[in-house]
């Protein structure tokens, strides 16, 4: 089959059908509304879309617990509006890339209502099932991301099952073959619809230690995945996930895609401190993921230090591929996140888009960040994310990034349904609407145009070896080489003018405009440079 990568240094954009476009009225995106709104998406110069889950679901956790893996949700529309997404992506160019929710499925799925009504059935073994410890607690320390036990106690099989996330969220059992089998045989129903790749939900969950070790604390000096008002975050979760088993399936999946041509797959890793390692073992070598995605760049530190430590964590440790991004739908808006006392919300939103253009790997956009959304601010009575009514009000939730995507700035609800959106639009959002942007110049999406145009036209960006240059504190300066190709990029994080005294081997570049950022004044020895700015210089 061909091996044409076309995801290696791809530009892909996250659509979350239920707050993308509504075509019914009910005030919750579908499938026909992603169909409308694809020439955009398009117009945009990615080279793929993701789209969220929108199988057939209970909708406890927003479709990420799946009743039935084959089958497309009525809220979402049925599977011919799907296959009319792949035909139109793919008559417009984009590739398209589909959630897979392996690790756990809803406790409505048919196999848990099998699973769960004995002890010796076809599917007894297919979620992880435990007896009680001889005081009835649960069987080990292991902890829900969110919140409370990860066991569950089940009065049909008088046992325990495992779930990572929510109790309605049963995790499944790896260690099963007829498990595995199960779950390459939907992969194979959605390749053979057109499917180009899949991005696999919580990759490092699937296996769990067969001897139900308990977790040890973890040391308050190491980072985690979920804000410090979880207690998830107590534990090393050396036994819960990231097994050693894991790189077998992935193996197994790999070989799967690998018989189609041109598939890819794309895998989340939530692991801590052990993430870019993980990524590593994940990517490394070509039969396993074709590349990963971590929360390193999704938290709260926008610094030259941040970023170079997680950019050379991954270079050193793996020669596979990495996927970077700074925004998603589990996370704030990185506008918001990364802003200081003083910033323009636009001019962020510019600098950032041209920095995750200039790393080594594919990058991810979710919707609404090319217009500079800012996270919402969501009333505790409007919240449907589990998540943050569960962490109340010491942590709000994903939905401050999930408000639906604003079309039409002079419509009620911004023309992304006739009804009444699941989750309100705020009136900031609405003003930044397309509508509002797309004929101006100077606008955020027009600058998102523009850089990812840029990126196209320079390929040393898309596939070119990363350096990290020394640089004044505050600053981020790197070369991308490939062959005879290499730029050196420099930012400027800080938030106070800078003067970058040009390594020698560097004096002699040539330093061009970039989208917003004009190319700076130098005397071969140094260049200066503004709050968030940007120099670009072509060596050679």
């Amino acid at each position: 089959m061909s091996r044409i990568e076309w995801w290696r240094g791809c530009a892909i954009y996250q659509i979350y059908p239920r707050s993308f476009q509504d075509t019914t009225g009910d005030g919750v995106g579908d499938l026909k509304g992603v169909v409308r709104r694809l020439s955009y998406v398009a117009s945009l110069g990615v080279d793929a879309i993701w789209l969220s889950p929108f199988f057939k679901s209970p909708m406890a956790d927003m479709g990420y617990d799946i009743a039935d893996y084959c089958a497309v949700d009525p809220l979402f529309g049925t599977m011919e509006d799907f296959d009319a997404v792949i035909e139109e992506a793919h008559r417009l160019g984009l590739k398209v890339i589909i959630d897979q929710v392996l690790s756990h499925s809803s406790d409505r799925h048919e196999w848990f209502g099998e699973s769960r009504s004995s002890r010796d059935n076809p599917r007894d073994d297919w979620y992880v099932w435990a007896d009680a410890k001889p005081d009835g607690t649960a069987p080990n320390n292991w902890l829900s991301v969110f919140g409370g036990p990860a066991w569950e106690w089940d009065s049909v099989r008088k046992q325990y099952y495992l779930h990572n996330f929510l109790a309605s969220q049963p995790d499944l059992n790896f260690h099963s073959p007829e498990v595995q089998e199960a779950l390459l045989a939907l992969l194979r129903f959605w390749l053979d619809r057109g499917v180009d790749a899949f991005r696999f939900d919580a990759v490092n969950y699937y296996f769990h230690d067969r001897a139900l070790t308990d977790n040890p604390p973890l040391s308050r000096t190491l980072s985690s995945d979920v804000p410090d008002t979880n207690p998830y975050g107590f534990q090393q979760h050396i036994h819960d996930k990231t097994q050693p088993e894991n790189i077998g399936f992935l193996k197994r999946v790999r070989l799967l895609l690998d018989s189609y041509d041109e598939r890819m797959s794309i895998g989340e890793v939530g692991d801590g401190d052990r993430s870019l390692t993980t990524v590593a073992a994940y990517t490394d070598g070509s039969d396993k993921l074709n590349m990963c995605y971590t929360f390193d760049l999704l938290g709260p530190e926008l610094s030259p230090a941040h970023i170079r430590r997680c950019v050379e964590a991954f270079e050193a440790s793996a020669a596979g591929w990495v996927c970077w991004a700074f925004s998603n739908h589990d996370v704030a808006r990185h506008v918001s996140r990364f802003a200081k006392p003083g910033d323009d919300a636009d001019h962020l939103a510019k600098f950032c888009v041209t920095l995750l253009c200039g790393l080594r790997g594919s990058i991810c956009l979710y919707q609404g960040e090319e217009l500079g959304l800012t996270e919402a601010d969501i009333a505790f009575e409007d919240l449907r994310d589990p998540y943050g009514i569960r962490f109340w009000p010491g942590f709000k939730g994903r939905d401050g990034c999930r408000t639906p995507m604003v079309w039409e700035e002079q419509t009620i609800y911004a023309g992304f349904s006739r009804g009444k959106p699941w989750l309100p639009i705020p009136e900031e959002h609405r003003l930044r609407a397309v509508s509002a942007q797309q004929h101006d110049p100077a606008s955020v999406l027009a600058r998102y145009r523009e850089t990812l145009t840029f990126r196209k036209k320079h390929p040393v960006l898309l596939v070119g070896d990363i350096r990290f240059v020394e640089a004044p504190d505050g600053v981020l300066a790197f070369e991308r080489r490939s062959g005879a190709d290499a730029m050196l990029c420099v930012f400027n994080i800080a938030r106070e003018p800078i003067t970058f005294e040009l390594p020698e081997k560097f004096g002699k570049a040539r330093f061009i405009d970039v989208p917003g950022f004009p190319a700076p004044r130098h005397d071969g020895k140094n260049i200066s440079l503004p709050p968030l700015g940007i120099a670009f210089g072509i060596i050679g």
